[in-house]
């Protein structure tokens, strides 16, 4: 298993729309769909900081990460400039092995 993790700071006007595309339906998981190795987005709110958000999206290999961007590339930069005007601040935590 291959996991992607990303860290969000999101105002609080923006939130329900944040949580709409990043959640597990969200536009980021229907684009992600497209391939049948990717294994479902996690959202979590941080329970004591508002508008402290992570999302887990599971993959089954690295491999099968990097063939999805390389194959999707415009969508997923395209997807990527529209979620920009939801977030204040956007990390990438790490890409771990499980």
């Amino acid at each position: 298993m291959f996991i992607v993790v990303w860290q969000f700071e999101i105002a609080e006007e923006k939130v329900a729309a944040f949580e709409a595309a990043y959640g597990p339906e969200g536009a980021w998981a229907q684009l992600f769909h497209g391939s049948p190795e990717y294994h479902g987005t996690e959202l979590l709110r941080d329970a004591y900081v508002p508008g402290a958000y992570l999302t887990i999206d599971r993959w089954t290999s690295e491999e099968a990460y990097r063939n999805f961007r390389k194959e999707h590339d415009a969508a997923y930069e395209a997807l990527d400039r529209q979620s920009d005007a939801l977030t204040a601040r956007e990390t990438r935590v790490g890409a771990y092995t499980a």
